[in-house]
């Protein structure tokens, strides 16, 4: 029974920790939803609604990012997303640190492929987790089911949807304090250089909103910087190849366990 309940245990932590970990490819690129902002009178923030209105239109990105959220992770994210229908496409997520990554390493690896489509997103573990869990290698997590276990996990869901770079100058758009920097180099290219506060949601402050945008009004980076429940957050990410295509195939159901099977289990075991 001790073997059964301390598996169980571990499992919960390892559900745990990966719901958390894989949303940071995401999540931890947002602040979360805003209400739509009014249309601004002030003439010097004009420019960022064409911004928006540019990425709204080019419909996906090659991203690369990096995140570190105090000590419990730091990762590195890429490939490409789409955000015309929901948020969809797949990236390579390498935890390079902190306590999200030691856990990863127990399941003997420390990187994951993360496909999203618009009502769940996968992950796909190594075969150490495979063992664990019947053989399948993909675990399932419905945004629906997220919502429904609590404002924590609502939070992840929301942040998911908000990751693409329109809505994030839609929430620059928002933000009281919203003004140009200046002109600067970035990745070879002229770019122009916003910057804001935006206001935090559940498990987050208010954090600082730098982005960098080219003579298309398309974002070519972004960084947040900002405090969360486990520490520092800082987050940078680069946008490429808009219009690029994304792929994002529903993995076989035969080698994919749902999230709340997983939960459900634990429970059982606890």
């Amino acid at each position: 029974m001790r073997g059964a309940r301390s598996g169980g245990a571990r499992r919960t932590v390892v559900v745990i920790a990966v719901t958390v970990a894989l949303a940071c490819g995401t999540a931890c690129t947002s602040s979360g939803g805003a209400a739509d902002p009014a249309p601004s009178a002030d003439p010097s923030t004009r420019p960022l609604h064409a911004v928006e209105r540019a990425t709204a239109r080019a419909g996906s990105a090659r991203v690369e990012s990096t995140t570190v959220m105090g000590d419990e992770l730091s990762l590195d994210a890429t490939g490409t997303l789409g955000w015309k229908n929901g948020l969809t496409g797949t990236l390579r997520i390498t935890y390079t640190g902190g306590t999200t990554a030691a856990t990863m390493r127990e399941l003997g690896t420390t990187a994951m492929e993360a496909r999203y489509l618009p009502d769940a997103y996968y992950a796909r573990m190594g075969d150490g987790f495979a063992a664990r869990v019947g053989g399948r290698h993909w675990i399932k997590y419905g945004y629906a089911d997220l919502e429904g276990l609590g404002s924590g996990a609502a939070g992840v869901a929301d942040g998911m949807r908000e990751t693409t770079p329109d809505r994030t100058v839609k929430r620059l758009l928002a933000s009281d304090d919203v003004r140009r920097v200046g002109e600067a180099t970035t990745r070879g290219r002229r770019t122009t250089h916003w910057t804001g506060t935006v206001g935090g949601t559940a498990g987050k402050t208010e954090q600082t909103v730098d982005i960098w945008v080219d003579d298309r009004d398309l974002l070519v980076k972004k960084v947040e910087r900002g405090r969360t429940e486990s520490g520092e957050l800082t987050q940078t990410a680069y946008y490429s190849d808009y219009g690029a295509a994304v792929s994002a195939e529903r993995p076989p159901a035969a080698d994919t366990a749902d999230f709340t099977e997983l939960l459900g289990r634990t429970r059982d075991q606890g």
